[in-house]
């Protein structure tokens, strides 16, 4: 086994975790290589791995006057409504939304901010005749935990140069903190507009035709099974909402039963797993057919961008599940365009994360409310779209039903 010295070249799973109010969130990442020599790490990470091997693993905790981006009370600017230079689908002048997040480029005028920056910025709301923005990173004044586990250790290899990681700033960047909601925890995700569908035709007449076929890669479907018999206990009795052939649970996991709710039947019979399958279009008839408490666990997996009233559709998955019951609301960045909801091409990846978690704790039934993201893993060398680098993301917000002994 090689061990863990100075120059070692890793691949290192970090998980970064961290809390909004009653909210816990989990960031995933997968790293390789790891340069210890060359790269750089939260203080004390390092030292921890050397002399250790495969397996290893290494936490610090990361305080949030230690982030690399600190929150500045300076970066929370006013500007006047035209120096916001949004355009929306339509061309038409973009009205900001409270507590969305848009690229900074979009406000001109300010000091520090380029027309090019993609950078977020969080809308919170009006001052007089201004607009407030928080130009700070979304996770400014958070306390951080930083995990790292080492999948592999690399045979020696001498390094004279090369590019440097900043694994911290690596795995903060590109989103994580969106999915919180502000101080004020108000977030405008409910705009009617924002559910309206480029495809409006009755969703039977465009999932008449059985589509066969996987949607997301293997690496990220193995990463939803592997979530999924985590969440769920053995004998559950599981709700797979908007299912089709495949539910994407662990095949050694028992289960009391599987219910599969979807619109094609050929599709829904082709699930090996399911022991009932039910036709049933939730956005025509938003109540689920089935009895309160029916079920242990409800599942919704690369669909929920296609509700036309989630709001409703998390009050029922709460309805129909047991005390102690888990929902889990799970995606990527795939989908059928033409039949999503236009909010969902709107928000950012880390956004929707939070719309699903505003989802369940609007149903006024969860509890431990935890979002977790996983990227960063390599494209596996089966799918059609190797000439990405990285794998589908997940993204995925599970919370469960509480009243136990209520």
């Amino acid at each position: 086994m090689n061990t863990i010295d100075r120059t070692s070249r890793l691949a290192v799973e970090y998980t970064l975790s961290w809390s909004s109010g009653t909210m816990t969130h989990l960031e995933r990442y997968f790293a390789e290589p790891v340069s210890v020599w060359r790269d750089v790490l939260p203080d004390g990470l390092s030292a921890a791995l050397l002399g250790q091997g495969e397996g290893a693993r290494a936490e610090v905790a990361v305080p949030a006057d230690r982030f690399h981006a600190p929150r500045d009370e300076r970066r929370v600017v006013r500007v006047r409504p035209a120096q916001f230079q949004g355009r929306d689908r339509a061309g038409r002048p973009l009205l900001p939304r409270v507590g969305r997040y848009y690229p900074q480029g979009l406000l001109h005028g300010v000091g520090g901010v380029y027309s090019q920056s993609t950078s977020p910025c969080r809308f919170l709301g009006r001052e007089g005749d201004n607009l407030v923005f928080d130009l700070n990173h979304p996770l400014a004044g958070r306390d951080l935990h930083l995990r790292a586990e080492v999948l592999r250790v690399h045979p020696p290899h001498k390094e004279r140069g090369g590019r440097c990681e900043d694994w911290l700033d690596q795995i903060s960047a590109g989103g994580p903190g969106m999915q919180a909601p502000p101080a004020d925890g108000v977030v405008d995700f409910f705009d009617p507009e924002g559910f309206r569908r480029d495809d409006d035709r009755p969703d039977h007449l465009f999932y008449e035709q059985p589509r066969l076929v996987q949607h997301l890669d293997s690496t990220c479907r193995a990463e939803i099974e592997h979530q999924y018999g985590r969440l769920i206990a053995p004998g559950a009795e599981v709700l797979d909402l908007m299912g089709s052939w495949t539910s994407h649970l662990p095949q050694e996991l028992p289960l009391g039963g599987l219910t599969v709710l979807g619109l094609n039947n050929e599709e829904l019979r082709a699930n090996p797993r399911a022991t009932a399958a039910v036709i049933h279009d939730l956005n025509r008839e938003p109540v689920l057919p089935f009895a309160d408490g029916s079920f242990d666990a409800v599942l919704c997996t690369a669909s929920m961008e296609y509700l036309l009233d989630p709001r409703q559709a998390a009050r029922e998955i709460g309805r129909v599940l047991r005390p102690g019951g888990v929902a889990a609301l799970s995606f990527s960045n795939r989908w059928f365009p033409p039949k999503a909801v236009r909010l969902w091409a709107d928000l950012h990846e880390f956004e929707r994360l939070g719309l699903a978690a505003a989802l369940l704790a609007g149903a006024g039934c969860f509890d431990g409310i935890t979002t977790l993201s996983r990227r960063g893993a390599p494209r596996p060398p089966d799918d059609p779209h190797w000439q990405l680098p990285f794998s589908d993301p997940l993204y995925l917000v599970w919370a469960r039903k509480n009243g136990i002994g209520q």
